[in-house]
């Protein structure tokens, strides 16, 4: 258990570190107006916390650093409740004002202010589309023989590519195709479309078109949806700003981990609990982010669990802002989404 002065020198050398990430030595600490004991105290407090492996020595200096057990601490019991200045609230709420974003584009922005606002980088793993169920759906054709896709979904996500349509399938045929899916499969999930194409659909597109079979084939490619959560990624080369990340081959494997989607969505689906959740250094299981610390929030839509926001790091991250902002733009985030998933 730490004494009372422990807690306040603990708090002021990791509050000093992140702020200017250099080490504290009694003499730095001994100045602050808030400190009433000697500098000789204050460095056999230092020593006292060394022993408990709160903080550490730095090779160049007497000063010390916070080490990843002071960290740990710092986040569980140290920090105060989160108050966010004035124009971090006005930038986030702002987000949300433009009610004209598509979901896709609304996470997008969201990744990107996140890195805007911290200077650190942002990783939102968006909603499943596998979970997700078809709202509507259009084929619209663009020139002879290609057709633009358009696939909506009953949380607003839309994708759109082209298709090459079956040279048997023509203008009156591709109408009656896109009507009878509509009919057929909306708010049918993702997970079930290719079943639900089978078992209903065949049958009336045998009885309403022509060549049925070639239009068959090519709807059940089109359904081939695999699960494909997007990761989006605000200020990735953020990390290259932070003294700790001056080793070229150290940021270079960071960098690409980072952009291993595979590695990020996998980190991210470990942390499926509810509110914030902190790993700092080793806590982290990719190698390559022993350095950092990655900060989540999920966000959901109508009660079920959709994505997840994070920040990523150095271990001097400034906690206490980046827990509030998170906080903050998943609670924004899940009630406008949620808000367009009940109007739908």
């Amino acid at each position: 258990m730490l004494t009372d002065r422990q807690l306040l020198i603990l708090q002021i050398l990791i509050d000093e570190y992140i702020q200017n990430a250099e080490p504290l030595g009694s003499r730095s600490i001994s100045k602050r107006q808030d400190i009433t004991f000697s500098s000789a105290t204050i460095r056999n407090e230092l020593a006292d916390l060394e022993d408990m492996g709160f903080i550490e020595k730095t090779h160049s200096s007497s000063g010390r650093i916070p080490s990843e057990k002071g960290y740990r601490f710092y986040v569980d019991h140290l920090l105060s409740p989160v108050q966010l200045q004035h124009h971090d609230l006005a930038k986030v709420h702002s987000l949300f004002q433009n009610r004209m974003y598509e979901q896709e584009l609304l996470i997008e922005h969201s990744a990107n202010l996140l890195s805007e606002i911290t200077n650190y980088t942002s990783i939102i793993l968006g909603p499943e589309v596998y979970e997700t169920k078809l709202k509507h759906l259009q084929i619209v054709p663009i020139s002879k023989g290609t057709a633009i896709f358009v696939l909506i979904t009953d949380t607003g996500h839309v994708e759109k590519y082209t298709v090459d349509l079956p040279p048997e399938m023509n203008a009156s045929d591709l109408e009656r195709t896109v009507n009878i899916l509509n009919d057929r499969l909306k708010g049918v999930p993702f997970s079930h479309l290719k079943v639900k194409l089978q078992q209903e659909v065949q049958g009336l597109l045998k009885a309403h078109i022509e060549n049925y079979e070639q239009s068959l084939d090519f709807l059940a490619q089109l359904f081939q949806t695999e699960k494909s959560d997007k990761v989006y990624y605000g200020g990735k080369t953020n990390i290259l700003n932070q003294p700790e990340f001056q080793d070229v081959n150290k940021v270079k494997a960071l960098y690409n981990a980072i952009e291993q989607q595979d590695l990020i969505q996998q980190l991210l689906y470990q942390d499926g609990s509810s509110g914030i959740n902190v790993k700092i250094g080793a806590e982290n299981t990719i190698q390559e982010m022993k350095n950092c610390s990655l900060i989540t929030a999920n966000y959901s839509i109508g009660g079920q669990h959709m994505g997840t926001l994070a920040i990523l790091g150095p271990t001097r991250m400034e906690y206490h802002r980046v827990i509030g902002l998170l906080d903050l733009l998943s609670k924004d985030l899940t009630k406008v989404l949620t808000q367009r998933y009940y109007s739908n």
